[in-house]
């Protein structure tokens, strides 16, 4: 067990669980084989993460180790809803979906990474009132492991061409041609990572260009 790194920007180390909570360099730890990277919106995510991650490294002794980015900011911590633990370990979620009072028969997925998500449940409430559009909130609470498990997936069926083809989680839960909207504090390419799995048409907002 390392001790925690003291000083503004702070890295904790326990048990192979990296707690990031810089937000400064939360792409690169997906690199590693063995690096199972989230980057979690709401304390009870990371309380599911915080739970698998121990259990896979202490329990059943994998040769894994996890990186969580955290941030430090000040906000109100709904819920989870009912039976997503699942899907937070694999990486997206549906966090919610907000109606309008008018259905145009418009419609479209948003999703966030990170405290980002909070201004993309604002987005939404947003869409819904102003311009009654349906907007789905989904938490990516890991690209890294979305496209990882897209990647087996693609594999697999490639290795067994005469059985039917896996689908990967992301597939599953963005299916259709309804426009997706990912935004993310990093730069765009790091949600494009795990967006190149699926077949409706994608945009993502990042922080190309700033700091």
């Amino acid at each position: 067990m390392s001790d925690p790194v003291d000083g503004p920007d702070v890295t904790a180390i326990w048990y192979g669980l990296v707690v990031d909570i810089t937000k400064s360099i939360g792409e690169f730890p997906s690199t590693v084989p063995n690096c199972r990277a989230y980057d979690p919106c709401f304390a009870g995510e990371f309380a599911v993460i915080l739970d698998h991650g121990m259990r896979a490294m202490l329990e059943r002794q994998e040769d894994v180790f996890y990186y969580v980015t955290l941030m430090n900011e000040n906000y109100a911590q709904p819920s989870l809803p009912a039976g997503v633990e699942g899907d937070i370990i694999k990486g997206l979620y549906r966090f919610g979906t907000h109606q309008p009072q008018s259905k145009t028969g418009e419609r479209v997925r948003l999703l966030g990474s990170g405290t980002i998500l909070r201004e993309v449940i604002a987005a939404a409430e947003l869409l819904a009132t102003e311009w009654n559009v349906e907007a789905e909130v989904w938490s990516a609470t890991s690209f890294a492991e979305l496209d990882r498990e897209a990647r087996e997936a693609e594999r697999w069926s490639r290795l067994h061409p005469a059985e039917p083809a896996r689908t990967s989680h992301i597939a599953q839960c963005l299916a259709g041609s309804d426009p997706v909207i990912a935004a993310s504090d990093y730069v765009r390419a790091w949600p494009q990572l795990a967006g190149t799995h699926i077949e409706a048409p994608l945009t993502v907002l990042g922080t190309d260009g700033f700091g």
